[in-house]
């Protein structure tokens, strides 16, 4: 069973370099990406309808990014071909035609004759992974000061998410500590990463073995077993070869977005490491590999570092969280517990797996399930019904003597369903990119709130220290405070034990007064500045 990250490009070396000659011709900026405006312009060439342009830029941008690079470019092309050929716009029709031929582009020759000199400057640069962006963007972020930039800049709808966040929220960030209490700022990698999957369960349940399954091969410092043997996070990503980077590195590295996992210490560090290797799966799609969950008490005695807090922050980042069982491992422990709980406010990202359910019969798979559904309903405390894939993902052949063949069909289904499920995340990465940052920007607002309540609780002059106590000690009134004068929802706020925690190390004397300026750009931003960025990047020929 083959899972392919989209349609597959297939077109000779000649066709490859007329397409990356006309992509250059169509790129009017010269940045390595054919936005909506540019696409219009260079499509008419083609004369098709506007509604068949339409479907065509559907399905050549399925991330939703707002612009082509040239792989996208390249499937555009593809399309405009076969439908003037009389074929029917799809996806599917791409990888069904073996060999389609360029389109007819009429006034082809002229602008190519035109923008020969613009061509040969950037034949060396444009390889369709954006490359100019990275060091623009990497400016944004290095520079101290907020400098507004251009609208110009903004040839995507991350562009612009970037260029929001540095001009309108970081400056409420920074300001009010949000950093310190809730999340690291951002970086330009954070904004850039691939879309990420993360792997939750028990030890044994085949966490390890499902993305060797999805990858058709082991990934370097794979190990296997029915003891536990994965004993730190490993992140799965694309690389140029076959090697491992130690946690100290990758966390400062540049282009990670790891940066943020440098709070948990030197003692999570060295339980973490990022495996690389070529693979066209991996280049959609990074896997987050977890250790074992275990019971008992000897077991969280023996972490070196906050297990939940380090699953907590990875929730965040992720697209995707799997958690694993088997038929022999449905108990949910006291840290398993733990750690379910630390992913409050990423439900929507959950999916069940019933990993090796192939072996036990029909009538034992009915009763796990059903114990399955009661262990899970008393620890997510959901009344919505979470979706649970059962299956066996490895590499053997589904043990039909214990199944039968109504369970084999099954099981196929459910693996098939899953694996679209997996398909689907780099297209959804955009919208789930959006969805983030603005729940990020709640959470900010919010936070900016409280610090400043926090602030104003405090006396003038005499009795600081009395007060302060008074304030960490009743936190969960003074939230209630904020939540009626603001009109705030309460599912909004932070956790009161770990806010409590964090606000110890803190003089809140020394906190800022609220600045309702901060407030009303952040608001402004979620009413029309976000609103405005994806109208401007929708379809254009909508």
């Amino acid at each position: 069973m083959e899972i392919s990250p989209g349609p597959i490009l297939t077109c000779s070396k000649e066709h490859q370099k007329i397409y990356k000659e006309w992509f250059n011709i169509a790129d009017s900026d010269g940045d390595g990406r054919v936005t909506g405006n540019d696409a219009t312009k260079f499509f008419a060439l083609s004369k098709l309808s506007r509604q068949e342009l339409k479907q065509v830029w559907a399905i050549a941008d399925s991330k939703r990014q707002g612009f082509l690079g040239l792989a996208e470019f390249i499937t555009a092309m593809q399309l405009i071909s076969l439908a003037q050929a009389g074929t029917e716009i799809t996806a599917d029709g791409l990888s069904s035609s073996d060999d389609i031929q360029l389109p007819l582009m009429e006034g082809m020759e002229e602008l190519a004759v035109k923008n020969k000199s613009s061509t040969t400057n950037h034949e060396s640069g444009m390889n369709g992974a954006a490359q100019p962006q990275n060091s623009s963007s990497t400016q944004w972020f290095t520079s101290k000061t907020t400098k507004k930039i251009p609208p110009s800049a903004v040839t995507s709808i991350i562009d612009g998410l970037k260029r929001l966040y540095i001009e309108k929220l970081k400056p409420l960030e920074v300001t009010y500590r949000f950093n310190d209490f809730v999340s690291p700022l951002l970086t330009n990698s954070d904004f850039d990463a691939k879309p990420m999957v993360m792997l939750l369960g028990q030890y044994s349940t085949g966490k390890t073995t499902f993305i060797k399954h999805l990858l058709r091969s082991d990934y370097p410092g794979a190990h296997i077993g029915p003891e536990p043997t994965t004993d730190r996070f490993v992140v799965v990503m694309s690389g140029p070869d076959e090697r491992t980077i130690p946690g100290n590195t990758i966390a400062v590295h540049a282009d990670m977005p790891f940066k943020g996992l440098t709070t948990f210490g030197g003692a999570f560090l060295s339980k973490f490491e990022c495996s690389q290797m070529p693979h066209p799966l991996l280049d959609q799609i990074t896997f987050v590999d977890t250790p074992g969950v275990l019971s008992g008490e000897k077991q969280r005695t023996q972490r070196s570092y906050d297990f939940t807090g380090v699953i907590s922050w990875f929730a965040a980042k992720c697209d995707m969280i799997l958690l694993l069982f088997d038929p022999h491992k449905l108990d949910i422990s006291d840290e398993f517990k733990r750690v379910i709980a630390s992913l409050r406010g990423n439900d929507d990202k959950i999916r069940v797996v019933l990993n090796k359910a192939d072996q036990v019969d029909t009538q034992q798979l009915m009763r796990v399930y059903g114990a399955l559904m009661w262990s899970l309903g008393k620890v997510l405390n959901t009344p919505e019904v979470v979706r649970v894939y059962i299956g066996s993902f490895n590499d053997k052949p589904i043990n039909e003597d214990a199944v039968g063949p109504i369970g084999k069909d099954l099981f196929e289904k459910e693996q098939n369903d899953l694996l679209m499920d997996l398909v689907n995340i780099p297209k959804k990465a955009c919208d789930r990119r959006i969805n983030e940052f603005v729940k990020r920007t709640r959470a900010a607002k919010i936070h900016a709130y409280i610090i400043s309540h926090l602030k104003k609780e405090m006396p003038a002059m005499m009795g600081k220290a009395k007060a302060q106590q008074r304030l960490v000690d009743n936190l969960e009134d003074e939230f209630g405070k904020v939540q009626r004068e603001f009109h705030l929802p309460a599912g909004d706020f932070p956790n009161v034990e770990h806010f409590k925690e964090v606000l110890g190390g803190y003089n809140i004397d020394k906190f800022e007064k609220l600045k309702p300026k901060m407030i009303q750009a952040v608001d402004d931003m979620l009413g029309y500045d976000i609103p405005d960025l994806l109208k401007n990047f929708r379809n254009p020929y909508e």
